[in-house]
């Protein structure tokens, strides 16, 4: 069966009150569009078009060559902006689904319920619908004594019996894809805007003796279009709400899921624990057995069994099994540790790979390092990579104990097994085995320390 998809995207969306394009605001870590093309991308589209109009450059960087495109230059109606797609997929024979890029809470289960409807049904067309408790403001569905779409019948237009109706039109279709070109050629624009509309489609049709179908959704939430701010706020709630439920159903426990915010092309394994004020974005993925926060940024980052994170951030960061990080730690790009790793308070990692057992346990900056096998870095330690022009490599092989307070002047290298005294500032390599001592021997002077009160007391009295 060759499905094909056109979605709707040249509105400029002028209620978000935004320089933004409408469709690429995001929900949940993804632009709306974004949401729309990958539901069409898992029912196996084989071809999906984007109409797009104010703001095409944009909508094209983001999505590139994962879909084709038609320009509506003007705005003449939702007819007009599928008619733009007729060159691109007028001659194909299959279904053709046509749905709005703002509506980012679409599944793509959904969108197979309703195509297999049309095909056994045998239909032209086949309506996505919502029942709702208060229709007010959309259009009514009619159907006759068989079950079958007979009219959309818009709000001002409607009788009393018709006012009655609870199934409205959510505005997703699918159809045969040369009956819908062969039907939009006869769609007129005599109306008070000048405009074409889709939804002419279906008269058109059913004036044909065509069957039209309506597929009723199970979740109404899956109807809801965003048209400004107010609108994207509620779309974030509900995708994070159906987030969030799918983890805990898979085996991940949340303490308090209003309070975890989880985008949605995160994986988490089972029995990981999920604490609050988490964040996962973007396509993070982690382990099993995991205790993730409280209080976790993490972006764009691979997290390994057993590992504890709390009260930091992470970005393009790599943890490996049983390692722990925080709190308040800050892993950046580049960042990639191994197993059994200790990343301790205020501490950050940037674009350095630390070995199995390395321990950076409190106040440290190590930054373009490779750090070997069973490394101890001290308190207050730190690689000193930057020359004001060019980032410098710190080598520490392994077993090597770093004390506190010291500053490993890139480029450098210390030994397998050596030892950096406290306080050294090294500038040279260090050799395996050896002890580096890099610091002014200590002075005494006796009695001296109340001269100096003296002094500094007499400065202080001349203010």
């Amino acid at each position: 069966m060759n499905i094909m998809g056109i979605v709707l995207a040249a509105g400029q969306g002028k209620r978000m009150k935004s320089k933004l394009y409408k469709v690429l605001h995001r929900v949940c870590g993804k632009p709306m569009v974004d949401h729309v093309v990958t539901a069409l991308e898992n029912i196996q589209a084989s071809r999906t078009v984007v109409v797009v109009g104010h703001g095409a450059e944009a909508v094209q960087a983001y999505l590139g060559d994962r879909v084709e495109y038609a320009l509506q230059e003007q705005q003449l109606g939702t007819g007009h902006a599928v008619l733009q797609a007729k060159d691109l997929l007028a001659a194909e024979d299959g279904l053709t689904i046509v749905i709005y890029g703002d509506t980012p809470l679409i599944s793509d289960s959904t969108l197979e319920g309703m195509i297999k409807l049309h095909q056994e049904k045998g239909a032209a067309a086949t309506l996505l619908t919502a029942v709702v408790d208060d229709p007010t403001g959309y259009g009514r569905i009619i159907r006759d004594e068989r079950g079958h779409v007979t009219q959309i019948v818009e709000q001002k237009d409607c009788n009393e019996a018709q006012r009655l109706v609870k199934e409205t039109n959510v505005g997703t279709y699918c159809f045969d894809n040369r009956k819908l070109f062969e039907a939009l050629a006869l769609v007129k624009n005599d109306n008070a805007q000048n405009e074409y509309y889709i939804t002419d489609v279906i008269g058109i049709l059913v004036g044909q003796g065509q069957i039209v179908e309506g597929y009723v959704l199970e979740d109404e939430a899956e109807s809801f279009g965003v048209n400004d701010r107010l609108q994207l706020s509620v779309a974030e709630q509900t995708m994070r709400e159906r987030i969030n439920r799918r983890h805990m159903l898979a085996g991940v426990t949340m303490i308090d899921p209003a309070n975890t915010y989880i985008e949605a092309d995160v994986q988490i394994g089972a029995d990981t624990i999920v604490l609050p004020g988490t964040m996962l974005q973007g396509k993070t993925v982690i382990g099993e057995d995991c205790v993730i926060g409280p209080q976790a940024d993490i972006t764009d980052s691979t997290i390994g069994s057993g590992v504890t994170i709390k009260h930091s951030v992470l970005q393009e960061a790599v943890v490996g099994d049983g390692s722990s990080v925080g709190p308040y730690a800050y892993l950046r790009p580049g960042a990639d540790l191994g197993q059994n790793v200790k990343i301790g308070d205020f501490v950050e990692i940037k674009n350095a790979k630390l070995a199995d057992d390395v321990k950076v346990s409190h106040l440290s900056y190590v930054g373009d390092a490779v750090i070997g096998r069973n490394v101890n870095f001290g308190c207050g330690a730190i690689t000193v990579n930057y020359d004001g022009f060019n980032k410098q490599l710190t080598e520490v092989e392994e077993d090597a104990f770093i004390g506190s307070n010291v500053n490993l002047i890139a480029p450098v290298k210390i030994g397998k097994g050596a030892y950096v005294v406290a306080g050294s500032t090294i500038t040279h390599e260090v050799g395996d085995g050896d002890v580096a001592i890099a610091r002014e021997r200590q002075v005494n002077k006796h009695g001296y320390a109340d001269k100096l009160r003296t002094k500094f007391a007499a400065k202080k009295a001349k203010k």
